[in-house]
């Protein structure tokens, strides 16, 4: 019998990655996002493959929408067996006394209160059916704090408490909680944080191998096929020229 993921953020990156290899093993797909058109051509994607799918267009910051969306889904999808809180962005890079507050609140809104918006319509049917397995998608930022990230790492951090206070509070439903933190990952996300400027967001992966989407989402899938009583609690993981935040090798320029 085919499990049920629900994944924020399916458009592109990590998320897309994780639809589509949960896909193939053996799980039907929620997937949501802000932009219809890419969420109809993973669908597809993932139909090919042999999956249900359900499509549910919202934007995660917009708790009205994020309510609708999920109260609107048919019977037969309500029993999720994995949710990927995996909705995130970075906006801007600029110090505490310079930045934009709209940033600051882009990050707030979808990294820390959409994650609790969509976490809270679905765990109270993980704790009916007293199994789940609930992955919040964090970051090294999270971790430790970088010059110009200070609202970003903010965010992070609070999904590292959430996802330790969440670990707590359903332990005596059998739902798994767990974090998974990267470092450099190539999606989408430099482009957002330095709103389409191809050189800035170039710069962050230049002459170093950074992780892709497909890494974390094997990452996803390994903490997911573990045993029933098996969890992880928290995953950091790095590119190999990455040791934190501020330090990453680079090759040199010939």
């Amino acid at each position: 019998m085919k499990k049920i993921a629900l994944i924020t953020g399916a458009t592109s990156g990590i998320g897309k990655a994780c639809a589509l290899l949960l896909a193939k093993n053996n799980f039907d797909i929620i997937i949501t996002g802000r932009r219809k058109n890419l969420l109809l051509q993973l669908a597809q994607q993932l139909e090919e493959s042999g999956a249900m799918v359900l499509t549910l267009n919202f934007d995660v910051q917009n708790k009205l929408q994020t309510d609708e969306a999920l109260d609107s889904m048919p019977d037969a999808w309500k029993n999720i067996d994995l949710l990927i809180n995996n909705a995130g962005l970075a906006a801007g890079a600029d110090k505490i006394y310079e930045a934009e507050v709209s940033d600051w609140e882009a990050m707030i809104d979808t990294n820390v209160k959409g994650l609790l918006y969509v976490s809270r319509k679905i765990i109270p049917g993980m704790i009916s059916q007293k199994s789940g397995h609930i992955i919040n998608i964090g970051s090294v930022a999270g971790k430790e704090v970088y010059m110009n990230g200070s609202v970003y790492c903010a965010s992070k951090h609070a999904v590292d408490a959430l996802t330790k206070a969440m670990r707590i509070e359903l332990l005596p439903f059998g739902i798994k909680v767990t974090q998974i933190s990267p470092g450099a990952v190539e999606t989408e996300f430099s482009m957002v944080r330095f709103k389409g400027d191809n050189s800035k967001a170039d710069a962050v992966y230049a002459n170093m191998d950074p992780l892709m989407a497909n890494d974390i989402a094997e990452t996803v899938w390994f903490a997911v096929s573990r045993p029933p009583h098996v969890n992880l609690n928290d995953i950091w993981i790095m590119p190999t020229m990455q040791a934190n935040t501020s330090h990453i090798f680079r090759r040199p320029v010939e």
